[in-house]
């Protein structure tokens, strides 16, 4: 007799008897770099050979096509219709990965060869995103091979430069907006806040680029003989910089404080556990008062991402003419998007730092998206999580990194929820990728759970849609 239980114990079988590692070896196997322009046809490659056929198992009707932007990579969208009428769930995933290092990781390693040593797999895109939409989509098919039909439709889109800042997809969703009609959007990216217990969140802290930069002259000039006749821009710049935090990093620019920490998302995130797997988190630095999962998900964050005058390679004794600092703010809802560089505009000036210039080329502009975390979809995936593992997930309003969710929320009008299938030691953009195959299996058998319940009758509290 088909049961909850049966299409969990076929996705725990995948894992455990070789099946996720095999699948995710091809996957692996296909160098999506969507940074390295030479690699473009990897980009579909991936697409028509590696995710097609998966599809086309589990019933999917696809189609591969262009990015209305030059600049970015082709995406597939499918569906899987089992009657007009039922919940509709959109699930999304990116295959394309950053540059794979190769000569960078540990001995024997190779970024496109797949390769376990004890309980991790090892390549690029194993963490990110490959092996967190595998899962998902091996999921359903485990649910449909137990139950003989999965009781609600399915449709995807896969992007392939999600890596490279996901140009064109806002153009291509509003294009695509009733084709990708749907309930809910139910994908996974990022990791969990603790390896072992499952992580629910439902929008992304927002993100903003640009550059703080002081031009006085050209060239660099003596600093014997000019040394105290000519202002140095490189402590104007970082005079400029200290007055935007304070010495711990607190903000001292009002607007850039945001005003949705309230009572209720602060009770949430109060004690939830952070940076597990990651480096030693310090106490003292942040806004003051506010825990560590506070701090990350639930107000915003300035940092200095380089800094540059004069030669750091090879100092001369010359006083620089130019000094650049490249910035950003992680930023929460509750925070005005279109006022964060006019504030610190001035802000700046307040201080008398007119020589200070703002820049914005090629910087990341990206809006902040939260679901309530009070909305009947997060408290059904909660349930669902907390049945199959036996215990509650953590519960985020927002990751502290940005995924591309405001296509989904803003343009699409749908509620988000986000089950990661990592954990912050992966080594995601770095040398070393791996996955834990305890994780994996865990994340299999979640979703397997999560996607039986949107249909079993014997459920007390039906999926919201219906």
């Amino acid at each position: 007799m088909a049961s909850r239980q049966g299409a969990i114990r076929r996705v725990s079988d995948w894992v455990q008897t070789g099946g996720f590692k095999a699948d995710l070896t091809r996957l692996v196997a296909i160098e999506s770099e969507s940074q390295t322009p030479e690699k473009a046809a990897e980009l579909r490659r991936y697409l028509t050979d590696g995710i097609t056929p998966l599809l086309e198992t589990l019933g999917f009707q696809t189609k591969v096509l262009p990015n209305p932007d030059p600049k970015g990579g082709p995406f597939l969208i499918a569906d899987r219709i089992e009657k007009q009428g039922l919940p509709t769930v959109l699930t999304y995933g990116h295959g394309d990965v950053v540059y794979g290092q190769r000569g960078r990781w540990a001995e024997g390693l190779d970024p496109y060869r797949l390769q376990q040593k004890g309980d991790r797999l090892y390549g690029r895109g194993t963490a990110d995103n490959k092996g967190q939409h595998l899962i998902n989509l091996t999921a359903l098919r485990m649910v449909l091979a137990e139950r003989g039909h999965l009781g609600f439709n399915v449709k995807l889109i896969l992007e392939m430069g999600e890596e490279a800042g996901s140009a064109g997809l806002d153009a291509f969703v509003g294009t695509h907006k009733d084709r990708l009609a749907a309930d809910v959007l139910i994908a996974s990216d990022g990791p969990r806040l603790q390896p072992e217990v499952p992580t629910v969140f439902t929008g992304s802290r927002g993100a903003l680029n640009f550059g703080l930069s002081v031009n006085l002259r050209d060239g660099a000039h003596h600093s014997g003989n000019f040394g105290g006749l000519l202002a140095d821009p490189a402590m104007i710049l970082a005079h400029a910089l200290a007055g935007i935090t304070d010495a711990r990093g607190s903000l001292q620019i009002p607007e850039w404080r945001p005003d949705s920490l309230t009572p209720e998302i602060s009770a949430m995130l109060r004690d939830l556990p952070v940076g597990g797997g990651g480096p030693e988190i310090s106490a003292d630095w942040g806004e003051p008062g506010l825990s560590p999962a506070e701090r990350v998900f639930g107000w915003n964050s300035f940092a200095v991402l380089a800094l540059k005058s004069g030669v750091p390679h090879g100092p001369q004794n010359a006083i620089a003419g130019h000094a650049r600092a490249a910035c950003q703010l992680r930023f929460v809802t509750g925070t005005d998007q279109a006022d964060i560089l006019p504030a610190l505009r001035r802000h700046l000036d307040r201080r008398g730092f007119q020589a200070v210039e703002i820049t914005t080329e090629n910087g990341v502009n990206a809006p902040a998206t939260r679901l309530d975390p009070g909305h009947p979809w997060v408290r059904f995936t909660a349930q669902s999580c907390a049945k199959t593992t036996g215990q509650p997930p953590h519960v985020l309003p927002n990751l502290g990194g940005f995924i591309p969710n405001h296509v989904f929320s803003d343009i699409l009008g749908l509620p988000t929820i986000w089950l990661p299938h990592s954990y912050a030691g992966c080594n995601q953009h770095a040398p070393d990728e791996h996955v834990l195959l305890p994780v994996s299996e865990s994340a299999a058998q979640v979703m397997a759970g999560l996607f039986w319940d949107l249909d079993d009758p014997d459920r007390k509290d039906p999926c919201p849609t219906l």
